[in-house]
């Protein structure tokens, strides 16, 4: 699976330990990186990188994504401004599994002030191997992206 999967790696100053070790951890398990920046714990601009990581995936350069700030609450909010592009900001690992089980998200944001690394990794694992459910949640995934013109709260 990883071999056929490319991930865009992108952090800001706060992120940028922790997207080093987030790259050598996808290398050594054999999954392509695309790395979006930055190349150094000087500081950068959040927004700039979480959407660079973002238009790598909308673009096809990349299946996944992955963002990290101090927080992820920045990257979560620059990617989700790309369209078609959904971000999800997780702290724990079913965060990670629903993100992609319900919400088919494609960018997963984390904050390396909030997570340590061991952590970090197994939220990345479980990110990028759980699959969409679809069913009921594929209907609320469009919504997303073109609101219904009525309420519909079935299911």
């Amino acid at each position: 699976m990883s071999e056929e999967i490319t991930v865009a790696l992108g952090a800001d100053h706060g992120g940028y330990a922790l997207k080093e070790e987030v790259k050598r951890y996808l290398l050594a398990r054999s999954y392509q990186v695309v790395d979006c920046g930055v190349d150094s714990a000087e500081p950068a601009d959040y927004p700039f990188y979480g959407k660079k990581v973002a238009e790598s995936v909308a673009a096809g350069r990349a299946q996944k994504g992955v963002a990290i700030c101090g927080t992820g609450i920045g990257m979560a909010v620059a990617a989700n401004k790309v369209p078609g592009i959904r971000a999800a900001l997780c702290t724990d690992s079913f965060m990670a599994k629903m993100a992609r089980a319900h919400n088919d998200a494609q960018v997963l944001a984390m904050g390396a002030r909030v997570v340590g690394t061991g952590l970090a990794l197994d939220i990345l694992e479980v990110f990028l191997r759980t699959d969409f459910e679809g069913g009921r949640h594929e209907r609320r995934v469009r919504q997303l992206d073109q609101p219904p013109a009525t309420d519909n709260n079935e299911g």
